[in-house]
């Protein structure tokens, strides 16, 4: 019995949900029903009484969703999806959710109460059902939690998702289980939780993975919320103009963010660079020489988040650079003989 449970835990862990559906119709039962998905057809196998599927769920969705499977402590709930299914049986499975009362309609065994039970406990039940109805003499449950409603954590805002939360978690296995940071979110987030008023806002620093602030526990019912980043907007005589992202964890200075833009153009007007920056419902600007800057004989500003870089063009300037250097080495040349006429 117990090298049974140590190689069904390593197929459990081998075997991904989206196999079911690819598990051929056993002889003797019957055509197996179609699902349509956005035009294609995936043929799910069925036994001696049709397949159990929840509305709107095909296997190749439900494998999808199957990206966090909590373990078998879990406590199943209204709502939750699970794939269920036997091992080393190929033509008993299904896809199904728990109703409102807790319910799951399941082949050849029809309703069954499993909302308040443990995975484990729900297999058990599940399996002495069958094993009383006399469609398997020992069948060996498999059930697997693909969403739940239940005992996770939200994510909001520039990432969306649902994770389970069945143990303790850190904020940085919640995250980097729904997929890590997106490059446009800030590192700063807030947790809303029951009971507190006032959120908790995590600085996760420049890296998730090593942040030892990402190690604060996640609880069931968390609200996660991930704010888009701050950015810098430039314009005028730079290599590249628009906004730049800003980490608030790491300060950036002027000649970082020219950098950041490609460089400064040829027809930049240098001493009259010109910082616009906003405070309430008022705008003011400062105006630096960025040649100065660069050559390090003034400080390096530190931009704030929202701030305007603007480096006008020169027109004198601009219209040499449209010329080319035929066109400048022409109009020299004109305005030579004209002198000399």
């Amino acid at each position: 019995m117990r090298i049974r449970s140590i190689v069904r835990v390593a197929i459990l862990s081998l075997v991904p949900a989206a196999l079911v559906a690819q598990n051929p119709t056993p002889s003797g039962s019957g055509t197996a029903p179609i699902v349509q998905t956005g035009g294609n057809q995936i043929s799910l196998p069925s036994v001696q009484s049709p397949m159990q599927t929840a509305p709107g769920v095909t296997a190749a969705n439900a494998a999808a969703d199957a990206v966090l499977y909590p373990g078998e402590d879990f406590r199943l709930g209204a709502g939750d999806l699970i794939s269920v299914r036997l091992f080393l049986v190929t033509d008993y499975s299904a896809t199904v959710r728990l109703d409102e009362k807790g319910n799951v309609q399941l082949p050849l065994i029809g309703s069954v109460p499993i909302a308040g039970l443990s995975v484990r406990e729900a297999q058990l039940l599940i399996a002495d059902r069958l094993r009383q109805g006399g469609f398997y003499r020992e069948p060996d449950v498999l059930i697997q939690v693909l969403q739940t409603v239940n005992d996770t954590a939200l994510i909001t805002g520039e990432m969306h998702a649902q994770v389970p939360v069945t143990q303790q978690r850190s904020l940085r296995e919640v995250l980097l289980n729904a997929g890590g940071l997106p490059a446009n979110a800030s590192h700063t987030v807030k947790i809303v939780r029951r009971g507190q008023e006032e959120p908790i806002v995590v600085n996760l620093g420049t890296d998730l993975a090593s942040s030892s602030t990402a190690d604060i526990p996640v609880l069931p019912h968390d609200i996660i919320q991930i704010t888009r980043a701050s950015v810098i907007y430039v314009m005028g005589a730079f290599t590249r103009q628009g906004a730049l992202p800003l980490d608030q964890a790491t300060p950036l200075t002027l000649m970082q963010c020219a950098a950041l833009s490609g460089g400064i153009n040829f027809e930049a007007k240098y001493a009259d660079l010109r910082i616009i920056r906003t405070y309430g419902n008022e705008r003011k600007f400062v105006t630096v020489n960025i040649k100065r800057i660069r050559e390090g004989k003034d400080p390096d500003p530190v931009l704030q988040a929202n701030d305007i870089v603007y480096l006008p063009s020169s027109n004198l300037k601009g219209a040499a650079k449209n010329l080319g250097v035929g066109g400048v080495l022409g109009l020299v040349s004109l305005v030579f003989a004209l002198r000399n006429y």
